[in-house]
């Protein structure tokens, strides 16, 4: 390059910086909006709290997720035998609690069926609070904090609703709550229906308005068509479930009990979740709820690379085929489609653990959370509270604010 060429360069992006300026000291100049549905920030959910750090759903949990800024707690809701409604993701407590050591229980576990699935443990239909609150939380991952296993009890979920309140008091910031009717239809079944008493606390707690600062979501139409039936106002969210993903085409793949709301298994309909995220389905998900919940692929879907035996490449050699040996798609159109239908977005769920990241994040999971809220999702379930909001910082601050 000459000397006059450089002087030009120098020129042209003098004239550039000056223009920015101006444009920067216009009237009505400002941060590139957000693509959300009402132009907020996203929110961060704490999904079943600091799960990434403490035993989930437990009063600890929620605490600490609060303690990391979550704007809000989710929480799935089981039954006990004498009807109460406690904070845990499963019926089966094998799943998440150290019932298997203790010995005055041992008689009590069997094999049946949950949403069509076969398992085998201890359920929570079998046990009263009292028998519940002698067990202690564990860690469902390996890979996570396993010190805190046993130490920690289940909270009912009035107890949650207790401390969101008094959390909420004590840091001048609503805390909102997103429970869950967890397999709605099976504890129906069972005779232990939750949805009225669902219902009941939320009014109790004056928390049953549109305005509350409460997300009320289930996998099953059904329950929130009742619930909204009789009577609840808050904002309703319609999950969207998959099973895996075919790591050849990058296709969602379905398995009972996730394949469809256990309801339409009951019913013969053989549908899947996917007809929810068509336009048709937003569409008739729009006139009984406020948003969707769904599973992360159904936005940013992932794809291995096939070897010549026409197998996934362990591409980190890890001796596992997972999220990190496969890379990301271009993004459906699905956050734009809702949005159009007018139900916002929370895709779930983020974790930090290189298994669960894809190659082009780079080990980093802010990464992937940047990738979903430059989509203008607007809200994420995370397991790491403070990973989410670190990365919406750096989001916010790359939109101008």
């Amino acid at each position: 390059m000459t000397l006059s060429h450089v002087r030009c360069a120098r020129h042209a992006l003098s004239a550039a910086a000056l223009l920015a300026l101006a444009a920067c000291s216009m009237p009505g100049a400002g941060p590139t909006p957000l693509l959300t549905l009402d132009g907020r920030a996203p929110l961060v959910v704490a999904h079943r709290g600091a799960s990434g750090y403490i035993p989930e759903e437990t009063i600890e949990a929620y605490t600490r997720a609060i303690e990391l800024g979550a704007d809000v707690i989710e929480m799935d809701l089981v039954v006990t035998k004498d009807g109460v409604l406690i904070t845990r993701h499963d019926p089966n407590l094998a799943l998440s609690t150290d019932v298997a050591t203790k010995p005055q229980f041992a008689s009590r576990k069997k094999t049946m069926q949950v949403d069509g699935e076969t398992q085998t443990g201890w359920f929570s239909q079998d046990f009263t609070l009292a028998e519940i609150k002698t067990l202690g939380a564990i860690s469902t991952d390996a890979e996570r904090p396993q010190q805190f296993n046993g130490r920690y009890k289940i909270p009912t979920f009035q107890e949650v609703l207790d401390l969101a309140a008094a959390q909420s008091k004590a840091t001048g910031r609503a805390i909102a709550i997103y429970p869950e009717t967890k397999n709605p239809t099976f504890f129906r079944d069972m005779g232990l229906p939750m949805e009225d008493k669902l219902i009941a606390m939320l009014e109790r707690a004056g928390l049953n308005s549109k305005t509350a600062p409460v997300f009320v979501q289930s996998f099953e139409p059904g329950s929130l068509k009742y619930m909204k039936s009789k009577g609840l106002k808050t904002k309703l969210i319609q999950l969207i479930d998959g099973d895996g993903i075919d790591m050849k085409t990058g296709a969602m793949t379905y398995a009972v009990p996730v394949d469809r709301p256990y309801e339409w298994t009951k019913a013969g309909d053989k549908r899947n979740f996917d007809v929810m995220v068509t336009p048709a389905g937003l569409a008739e998900i729009a006139k009984y709820a406020d948003g969707i919940g769904p599973w992360k692929r159904y936005i940013i879907s992932i794809k291995g690379t096939i070897g010549a035996d026409g197998k996934p490449v362990d591409l980190n050699k890890d001796g596992k085929i997972n999220d990190a040996d496969a890379s990301s798609m271009t993004p459906t159109t699905l956050v734009a489609d809702a949005h159009k239908a007018g139900l916002f977005v929370h895709p779930f769920t983020f974790r930090n653990e290189n298994r669960r990241l894809a190659t082009d994040y780079k080990g980093d999971a802010k990464n992937e959370y940047l990738a979903y809220y430059r989509l203008g999702v607007d809200g994420v379930f995370t397991d790491f509270t403070d990973t989410a909001l670190a990365a919406r910082s750096a989001w916010l601050k790359e939109t101008g604010r």
